[in-house]
């Protein structure tokens, strides 16, 4: 298997699980939320700063079905750290790779 399609086929099996398995996640609180709830410890709880973002409590503003927004939210998660991971990598690679100069 080249290098290629390797990372194509990561990229492809990171979209499905953002994109479609996230549909089937439980969107009941997970068991450190429901014991922080169940024994007051969330009673001074406060939104976040980006709660209000495009992008903010995992799911896309504007759409309407809970499932899909949350959907979006992770394929263009995914998107977003593809890009900013391989930008920072192409950067390094290329600074590494160059002879140095005197």
């Amino acid at each position: 298997m080249t290098t290629r399609r390797f990372l194509t086929a990561g990229v492809l099996v990171a979209l499905i699980l953002a994109g479609i398995v996230s549909y089937y996640a439980s969107s009941k609180p997970d068991g450190l939320e429901k014991v922080a709830a169940d024994k007051g410890i969330n009673a001074e709880e406060q939104h976040h700063t980006f709660k209000d973002s495009p992008l903010g409590d995992y799911g896309v503003k504007g759409v309407d079905h809970p499932r899909l927004s949350g959907g979006l939210a992770g394929v263009i998660g995914v998107g977003v750290t593809l890009a900013l991971g391989g930008g920072l990598f192409w950067i390094v690679r290329r600074r590494t790779s160059e002879p140095e100069r005197q």
